[in-house]
């Protein structure tokens, strides 16, 4: 199945430099490392880690990380840069690891892109070990059910509000931004609860974060507005 990631990868690994874009310097970041840190895990694994760039934040705490995607092109980024690390070539939905490897696993930003999310879902469970963490970062549904819309503008251009319809609709949509041209997919919050309950996990946090202090006026404002990404943590219980 043809998602548009082959042919967009340089194009994102341009479009995130080292940093990240905006969403994710700005919103999850402050969110999403200061949390796995918490955790104190010695091995991780990030499912969709794309070009690896939050494999090597964590490795720089001292985490031991293994990073997995299905873009070639991605993870011969991601072994440039880092070249002491670890990374798979693999779907989220069969991931090539034994059971219980993984004190923490993250999903930054990689529900989206998965065709099937009930298998991967399952699989990251698999893989963690009893009393570790599944940590997720996502869009916010309330985003997706129109993200291939975008904003809706008055005459002048300015953003009126971001539309919501068909909300209970899972569907796949294409999406275009920066030369990069993927397909996403929409699901209301439901169907991640679902699975993330279905496969036995617990949930142990969840917010939907601002802009931090710091962020550049201008684009926060857009993403206060709106609420653009969640973030949640879920334990594999112990034995």
């Amino acid at each position: 199945m043809d998602n548009g990631w082959d042919r967009s990868a340089i194009a994102w690994i341009a479009d995130m430099g080292e940093r990240g874009d905006f969403g994710r310097q700005y919103v999850l970041d402050p969110v999403m490392l200061p949390r796995a840190l918490a955790l104190k895990p010695t091995t991780a694994l990030d499912v969709g880690c794309g070009e690896g760039r939050f494999c090597r934040m964590l490795s720089a705490h001292g985490v031991r990380v293994t990073g997995i995607d299905p873009t070639a092109t991605l993870l011969d980024a991601a072994r440039a840069r880092h070249p002491e690390g670890r990374y798979v070539r693999a779907n989220a939905e069969q991931l090539p690891l034994d059971d219980g490897a993984f004190d923490l696993v993250v999903s930054y930003l990689s529900l989206i892109d998965i065709h099937d999310i009930d298998p991967a879902i399952r699989e990251m469970a698999r893989v963690l070990a009893p009393g570790g963490t599944l940590l997720i970062a996502n869009l916010n549904s309330f985003n997706t059910a129109c993200a291939d819309q975008g904003w809706i503008h008055d005459a002048r251009g300015e953003r009126l509000h971001f539309p919501i319809d068909d909300y209970l609709e899972e569907r796949g949509m294409w999406v275009e931004w920066r030369g990069i041209r993927i397909i996403n997919y929409h699901r209301p919050l439901s169907a991640y609860m679902n699975a993330l309950l279905g496969a036995g996990l617990t949930m142990t946090f969840f917010d939907e974060p601002r802009p931090s202090r710091g962020a550049p006026t201008a684009r926060a404002a857009a993403y206060s507005r709106v609420p653009w990404f969640l973030v949640m943590e879920w334990r594999k219980p112990r034995d």
